[in-house]
């Protein structure tokens, strides 16, 4: 074998594909969730659905399947199942009559394919790090395994940490900084199994190993608070021959003041932590002190001037990382969440920001644009059938990821903060707006469900399904309590547990609050959904293209509005999450079809129609806009997109719109927000 993939593939042919119109595997391991896999199985002809619960089948088999058989069409319909085989019988007795006649009826699972390792420590990884576990087997052959010894194969060979070698800080940082500047999660098990051998040695019991191993916002918080200590400590050795400023008082954190910055495996991640804003540039010495040092770009001079080499270094490195043709989604999202920091700093410059520095980042801009847009077309379908854990991937996974680990018999309590139409530049704009010491930030990124729409992919966040099985109120939005409510008695809360406010048309941020408030004091509330409407409403307002609505938004951060939703729920006890449905982009127009009656629904960056026929006839009208596949769609919702950054609107007009499938539209932040006072 030349891939863990290849057994499983083996049973979805061309061949197969073109006799066997159902297939039914049993997959408790979820290794149907691994992009490869799902990519695999679409390209040999062959449809997935992912079932979790029987009246979600029921409705999926009949409307997309059962109708398209009866009228003597034929489809390749792949049924995954989360359940060992012995748990199928719950199925109607026809499926399985029919897929085990075909000899379709499969079974997939991690015991067959890493035999000598202990199959529920290999469950617990991302499907991603599946690759390198089948290549360390391949290579090193181990003999049968148990659960330590398992782990320690894993963290060597997946993670490559060797515990024993730990054994200097700077080994320590090392470890620590390469793990969580990529943004690696690693299973708690394999966390609480490190986190043994450390202490066993004895070296690290001053450090706060609880918080900033599995921790990325606390890590990131422990080093933020010690920088600014070593720029002080190194001018005053260059300055005084070795003398020391007097101890620093009030570190919320625990562990050592000195920390190795200096070392060469410590420095070389510092300037990318602060060009991406992950840590802030101090401000307690002047730049003017520390002009030549290495470490001068984490000390704040001239905003202006720092904004500009941040932009700069961002542009380079983004072009000289670009994303290939083989990115999977996982760099896509890292790479949007670094564009989306150089999008925020090139709007809050405006027309400070030098020719030079414009004109190659409007180059990046087209490019990425260019490059996503081909790597969307081939591989978001099979985004949605991708597994929630260890971090969701489309919106529609948030109330899975959230339900992990929630059950009627914890006191966890869970908030989420839908802030409707925000993109990652404007999360970036609103994060350095409002610093907070009474929390930190993990930041991750979604990708939206295309069009995208708020009907189509805030209502699939609430339903917590694709928008196909919301069909009959895909053009609204006043299902979305009645889908939260549904999601979360599924997972065995109560109805008056559950809680859904959304902000109103017009409603003082001020008043909105005090009915979260309201809702969030509730003794018995345990899941609170709270829909934040401003920027949504900013930006179908704003006239004078993203740089006004950079401005709005950095105002409404200024005014504090978000920060105060956010500490009234970290102060209720919730664990809070921040998401968005959809983001934003400016659009020229291309011209505006009159396609009156003939939409179901209309947009400046899409129109969606009900038949093939009247949607190719605009498409012919307006070249190079986008017949959108019926990705996780009803089959009569058919999408058409404007082209890159242009609009349905009036030639020589722009706007800032939402609707299509550019970069700024598609990936959105994923933030979890952690107390730290």
């Amino acid at each position: 074998m030349t891939s863990w993939r290849d057994p499983l593939l083996a049973h979805f042919t061309p061949e197969i594909a073109a006799v066997a119109r159902l297939t039914i595997v049993a997959d408790p391991d979820q290794l149907l969730t691994e992009a490869g896999i799902i990519e695999g199985i679409h390209l040999r002809g062959f449809e997935v659905i992912s079932i979790d619960d029987h009246a979600a089948f029921r409705y999926a088999y009949e409307q997309r399947f059962r109708r398209v058989w009866d009228a003597g069409d034929s489809t390749n319909l792949v049924v995954v199942l989360r359940a060992p085989r012995a748990e199928l019988d719950w199925l109607p007795f026809d499926l399985l009559q029919e897929a085990r006649r075909d000899l379709r009826l499969l079974s997939f699972s991690l015991a067959e394919l890493f035999p000598n390792l202990q199959p529920h420590v290999v469950a617990e990884l991302d499907r991603h790090d599946l690759d390198a576990v089948f290549e360390a087997q391949q290579a090193h052959q181990p003999e049968q395994l148990g659960v330590n010894a398992t782990r320690d194969f894993i963290l060597r060979q997946v993670y490559e940490v060797a515990p024993e070698l730990i054994k200097t800080p700077s080994d320590l940082l090392r470890v620590l900084l390469r793990r969580h500047y990529s943004g690696r999660v690693f299973p708690p098990s394999l966390d609480e199994h490190l986190l043994r051998l450390l202490r066993t040695s004895g070296r690290w019991n001053a450090w706060p190993l609880d918080q900033i191993v599995p921790s990325r916002s606390c890590f990131l918080a422990f080093l933020q608070e010690r920088w600014p200590i070593f720029v002080k400590r190194k001018l005053s050795a260059e300055a005084n021959k070795g003398a020391e400023p007097e101890e620093p008082y009030g570190l919320r954190h625990a562990g050592p003041t000195d920390l190795p910055f200096e070392h060469d495996d410590v420095r070389v991640y510092i300037d990318n932590l602060f060009v991406e804003g992950l840590l802030v540039p101090t401000g307690t010495v002047s730049k003017a002190s520390v002009k030549g040092a290495w470490y001068a770009v984490g000390v704040g001079g001239d905003d202006t001037t720092d904004k500009i080499g941040r932009v700069s270094k961002l542009v380079d490195r983004l072009s000289s990382e670009f994303p290939n043709d083989s990115a999977d989604h996982q760099q896509w999202l890292q790479v949007a969440q670094r564009f989306g920091e150089a999008l925020a700093l090139r709007w809050s410059l405006a027309s400070a920001l030098p020719e030079p520095v414009r004109d190659a980042f409007d180059l990046l801009h087209g490019r990425l644009e260019a490059a996503f847009d081909g790597w969307l077309r081939v591989h978001y379908a099979a985004l949605s059938s991708l597994a929630p854990w260890p971090r969701p991937v489309m919106v529609h996974h948030v109330p899975r990821f959230l339900a992990h680990g929630l059950s009627s018999a914890t006191s966890v309590k869970r908030a989420l903060v839908v802030v409707d139409g925000l993109s990652l530049d404007q999360w970036a704009a609103l994060r350095q707006e409002t610093p907070s010491h009474r929390w930190s930030t993990d930041e991750g990124a979604l990708f939206a469900w295309v069009p995208t729409l708020t009907s189509v992919s805030r209502q699939s966040i609430f339903a917590g399904d694709p928008p196909f099985f919301f069909a009959p109120s895909i053009a609204t939005t006043s299902k979305e309590e009645q889908h939260w409510t549904r999601f979360w008695e599924d997972q065995g809360l109560k109805k008056t547990e559950v809680a859904y406010l959304c902000q109103k048309s017009q409603e003082e941020d001020d008043a909105y609050l005090e009915r979260v408030r309201e809702q969030a004091e509730q003794p018995r509330c345990r899941v609170l959904a709270v829909v934040v409407g401003t920027i949504d409403q900013m930006l179908h307002g704003v006239v004078t293209g993203t740089d006004g609505l950079h401005a709005s938004v950095r105002h409404w951060a200024q005014r504090g509005a978000l920060s105060k939703l956010i500490e009234l729920l970290v102060d209720g006890g919730f664990d809070v999450s921040l998401t968005a449905d959809h983001g934003n982009v400016e659009g020229h127009g291309l011209g505006k079809p009159n396609v009156g009656a003939t939409a179901e629904q209309r947009g400046e960056r899409v129109h969606v129609f009900r038949d093939e026929l009247t949607r190719s006839s605009v498409a012919q009208q307006y070249p190079g806009t986008i017949p959108w596949q019926n990705v996780g769609l009803p089959q009569d919702y058919l999408p058409l997109l404007a082209p890159d950054r242009r609009a349905f609107i009036t030639e020589g007009k722009r706007t800032v719109a939402h609707g299509g499938a550019c970069i700024e539209e598609v990936i959105v932040p994923f933030v979890q927000i952690v107390r730290t006072t």
